[in-house]
C-alpha cells in the first residue's frame, strides 16, 4: 500500500474567529480522500523551530488530526493549535530552549546573537514527514510562508487578520466578525455616553492600516482617523463639539486606530519589540482624550475597541470565507500548485502568489475611502465595486 501523503496546518500571529473552521474543514476534505492525513503544528512556527529532536512527533508541538479531534472546533473561536509570534528567520539564541541553543553554531548569525533557523525548519518538516503545509496568518505570519516557498516547500497560505490589511486579497478571515463586534459595542455605548453627555474615543486595531476604523465608522456614521492620514486636532476637536451641540442626547464620538496620530503628535512605542520587529504604540485615544479635555473642557469615555473584537466565535461570513479557503487551499494541494494565496478579488474567491512581504501591509486608499475634511469614510461612487468596495 502507497504511503500517504501528510498535509501540516499551522496558525500564526493573533487569533481571529474562524481559524478553527479552516482547520476543521481542510481536515474533513484531506481525509475524505484516502492519500492524505493531517498533522497539526502547535504554536505557530514556533512549533517547527523548538520542537525535541528524535523519533516521532513531539506532542507538545504537533498532533495528528482526524475528523473525531476537529469534530467540533469550528463551533468556538481562537485557535485550536494554539499561536505564537515566533519569526524562524530572526530567532534570538537566548530565548530559545537548551536544546535548540545547541544547534545554533551551525545557524547563520544575522545580527547580534539573532539567527536564521530556516534550516531547522526544514529538518522539522521533513521529521513529521510533511509534504504539503499550509499555513494560516496575517503579513507576519506569510512573510515567513513566503521565505519556505522560496526555499522548495510546498505551501499554501490562507489569510487572516482582523486589520484585514494582507495584499493581493480584498479580505481576511476574521475581519467580518471583529467589524460585527465593534459596530455592536458603539450601539450599546451611546447610551452611556448620552447619558452623562460625553465624547466617546475609541481605539481600534490598525497599526498601518485603517480598515477596522473606515468601515465600523461607515455603518455607524461617526467620525474616525486613520493611520494613513495625519490629521489636524484642532479641526477635529471643533467638529466633535459641535456633533454634541448638535445631538439631541448630547454625546459625539471619534474612532481612532491606533497608529493614527495628528500633526505633530509623536507616536511613541514602548516595550520590547516582537519577533518581527513591532513595539506596542502608546495610547493614541488616552492622549487625544487629554487634549480635549484641556483644550475644550469636553469630558471623555475612553473605550478599547481591540482584543474583545478578536474573541469568541466567528459570524457567518466569516465561517463562509473559512470553510470556502480551506476546500481551495486543499484543491490548490492536489493541483501541486504551491506558492499560492487563497484570497478574494473583484468579489471573486481566487489563488494568488503569497504576497511580498517587502511590500508592507496593504493601505487604505485615502483619495478613494476616506473624506479627510470630514473625517469620515467617503459614502459616494460605490457602484460596480467588489462587496468591501477596494480593489487588492
Amino acid at each position: 500500500m502507497a504511503k500517504k501523503e501528510r498535509i501540516g496546518i499551522l496558525t500564526g500571529g493573533g487569533d481571529v474567529p474562524g481559524l478553527n473552521s479552516v482547520i476543521k474543514s481542510l481536515v474533513y476534505r484531506s481525509t475524505a480522500e484516502t492519500e492524505f492525513e493531517v498533522v497539526g503544528i502547535r504554536r505557530g512556527w514556533e512549533g517547527l523551530t523548538h520542537a525535541t529532536p528524535g523519533e516521532g512527533i513531539d506532542e507538545n508541538y504537533a498532533i495528528a488530526l482526524d475528523r473525531q479531534n476537529t469534530r467540533i472546533i469550528d463551533r468556538t473561536g481562537g485557535t485550536f493549535l494554539h499561536t505564537s509570534r515566533t519569526n524562524p528567520s530572526r530567532l534570538a539564541v537566548a530565548t530559545l530552549p537548551p536544546h535548540v541553543q545547541k544547534k545554533a553554531g551551525r545557524l547563520k548569525e544575522i545580527d547580534n546573537g539573532i539567527v536564521d533557523a530556516t534550516p531547522l525548519v526544514l529538518e522539522n518538516l521533513e521529521k513529521l514527514g510533511v509534504n504539503h503545509l499550509v499555513a494560516i496568518g496575517g503579513d507576519d505570519t506569510l512573510s515567513y510562508a513566503s521565505v519556505l516557498d522560496r526555499a522548495g516547500v510546498d505551501i499554501v497560505a490562507v489569510p487572516k487578520t482582523m486589520d484585514n490589511d494582507v495584499r493581493n486579497t480584498e479580505y481576511c478571515i476574521g475581519f467580518s466578525t471583529a467589524m460585527t463586534r465593534a459596530v455592536n459595542a458603539i450601539t450599546r455605548l451611546r447610551t452611556t455616553l448620552g447619558s452623562h453627555e460625553r465624547v466617546g474615543v475609541f481605539r481600534m486595531f490598525g497599526r498601518d492600516a485603517g480598515f477596522t476604523s473606515l468601515y465600523t465608522a461607515y455603518v455607524s456614521s461617526v467620525r474616525c482617523c486613520i493611520p494613513e492620514c495625519r490629521f489636524d486636532v484642532e479641526k477635529l476637536m471643533d467638529l466633535l463639539v459641535k456633533d454634541k451641540k448638535n445631538n439631541p442626547s448630547s454625546y459625539a464620538i471619534v474612532l481612532l486606530s491606533e497608529g493614527a496620530a495628528w500633526n505633530g503628535y509623536s507616536i511613541n512605542d514602548y516595550g520590547a519589540a516582537d519577533a518581527y520587529g513591532h513595539k506596542k504604540k502608546r495610547n493614541i485615544a488616552e492622549a487625544f482624550s487629554d487634549r480635549i479635555k484641556a483644550a475644550r473642557g469636553e469630558d471623555t469615555v475612553v473605550v478599547d475597541l481591540t482584543y474583545d473584537l478578536r474573541s469568541g466565535d466567528p459570524d457567518f461570513l466569516d465561517k463562509m470565507v473559512a470553510t470556502t479557503f480551506a476546500t481551495m487551499a486543499f484543491e490548490c494541494i492536489g493541483d501541486r500548485a504551491g506558492g499560492r494565496m487563497m484570497a478574494i478579488r473583484n468579489g471573486c474567491y481566487i489563488d494568488t502568489d503569497i504576497p511580498d512581504p517587502s511590500l508592507g501591509p496593504r493601505t487604505v486608499d485615502v483619495e478613494a475611502m476616506y473624506d479627510r475634511e470630514r473625517f469620515r469614510p467617503n459614502y459616494e461612487t460605490k457602484k460596480g465595486l467588489p462587496i468591501f468596495m477596494m480593489r487588492a
